[in-house]
């Protein structure tokens, strides 16, 4: 784990139980087991995890909405569990399903939230900056989705946070208002804010993220930067190489036995197009194309992919459906 100078979040050995339950004969249900994460500043640090991981209690925890069972939780250098109003001023969160009133009207309801603030975010600014004056006259419930989650965003950023927790902020986004919302949150790090993001969405983890911690049945999995969890390998102990994908459409029912090293998968999802991944070198491509040539196979296409965040994600917390 890291250990920043300053993070605006570090929680170490955190532990929730919940209970009790009586189909569990009385005993607590631990639903986090000893997360360890830090967040710093000037950074976008996102939790990963399926459903039921532990990602939402651990946040939830981390702003002092539930009290913790077990661990330490310092945001912005204070307990969420006992700090006072004074540090809730500093910290701003975006709640997936917004939590915002219904009859309210987008603009007085900013300049409602700005102004319980000392120094808050210019309420004209967030409006013009995620495009809010386009439905300033429609209350809350009659919005779409993408207009709730600027709505959301806008409320988040109205009181100038130091640390911003962000909770699937493009669930609903058209793809200019999520471009628009994207830029807005690289230029809020830029500036020095902190940022915690959850989201179920890897694209826009790989996209956004400085610093990403992946969370299984509530324990921490892996972690890394983007770049150091994508050359994640899919074989244990086979180092830190690259692993790409190489899709082609050629012949269907090939034997490609010999041709590529056994560390690489070879599959033919469909009749003829086939998918090779592993850690492949310019020797590899060279065999294969060698191999090609000498039985005068001439793909229809080729193209070389590098692995996502959501390959190396399913890798390590599995396939099926919870």
């Amino acid at each position: 784990m890291r250990s920043p100078e300053s993070p605006v979040l570090s929680i170490s050995g955190l532990v929730k139980d919940v209970g009790p339950l009586p189909t569990l004969d009385g005993k607590m249900l631990r639903v986090v087991s000893g997360i360890s994460l830090v967040a710093e500043r000037g950074q976008i640090t996102a939790l990963l995890g399926a459903n039921g991981a532990g990602k939402t209690t651990t946040i939830e925890c981390a702003q002092g909405l539930q009290k913790r069972t077990a661990g330490s939780i310092s945001l912005l250098g204070q307990d969420p569990d006992t700090a006072g109003a004074g540090l809730r001023a500093r910290v701003g969160v975006m709640l997936q399903d917004g939590g915002l009133p219904p009859s309210a009207r987008p603009v007085p309801l900013l300049e409602h939230i700005a102004g319980m603030y000392q120094d808050p975010w210019p309420v004209a600014d967030l409006i013009r900056r995620l495009g809010i004056d386009s439905f300033s006259r429609t209350s809350v419930r009659r919005l779409s989705g993408g207009q709730k989650q600027r709505l959301a965003l806008a409320a988040a950023l109205a009181g100038n946070p130091e640390v911003l927790f962000l909770d699937e902020p493009s669930a609903g986004l058209d793809p200019q208002s999520r471009q628009l919302v994207f830029e807005l949150i690289a230029e809020l790090r830029d500036r020095g804010m902190g940022i915690i993001l959850t989201t179920h969405l890897m694209d826009d983890a790989q996209r956004l993220a400085d610093y990403v911690y992946i969370i299984d049945a509530g324990r921490n999995v892996a972690e890394g930067t983007v770049a150091q969890l994508l050359a994640h390998e899919l074989q244990p102990g086979a180092g830190e190489q690259h692993v790409r994908t190489l899709l082609f459409d050629a012949d269907p029912g090939l034997d490609f036995t010999g041709v590529l090293p056994d560390a690489v998968d070879v599959k033919e999802s469909r009749a003829g197009s086939y998918a090779a991944t592993g850690a492949l070198t310019p020797a590899d491509l060279a065999a294969l194309t060698a191999w090609w040539a000498a039985r005068g196979i001439m793909p229809g296409s080729m193209s070389l992919e590098a692995r996502s965040l959501e390959d190396v994600f399913l890798d390590i917390s599995g396939r099926e459906i919870r």
